[in-house]
């Protein structure tokens, strides 16, 4: 199995989240590619570029797309790029346990590896009660 990741957020939210990935460990197991969307920025005009980041980290296996918050046009560009032929799903939430979750699990296929997604994504958040 080899899925792609394409990260697809606000504009410095993506690239930082690549950046701290690569930070943390050195190489990362799956291939990786972000796009970030403009605040006032159109969605259908921004579909080819973001397109051509889908198919950058395609390999076959589909992508899995994650995004920082659902509904807002990040998230809307990434639900119109899965539906483009590309084997692709998208989950929203994007955060550092998540990532690190998808990466220790790379060759899981495309819809397990979104599954594992949301779990590292739960479960790295913690209510502290010190």
């Amino acid at each position: 199995m080899n899925v792609g990741l394409l990260l697809v957020a606000h504009p410095g939210a993506a690239s930082h989240y690549a950046g701290l990935l690569e930070r943390l460990l050195g190489r990362i197991p799956l291939p990786l590619a972000h796009f970030e969307l403009d605040f006032d920025a159109d969605v259908d005009a921004s579909l080819p570029s973001a397109s051509g980041a889908l198919r950058r980290v395609d390999r076959g296996d589909g992508v899995l797309i994650l995004t920082d918050l659902y509904g807002a046009s990040p998230s809307n560009l990434a639900a119109r790029l899965t539906q483009l032929g590309t084997p692709a799903r998208r989950v929203s939430g994007l955060n550092l346990p998540m990532l690190l979750r998808i990466c220790n699990y790379p060759e899981l296929p495309l819809d397990e590896l979104a599954h594992t997604a949301v779990a590292g994504g739960k479960t790295g958040v913690i209510l502290d009660h010190a």
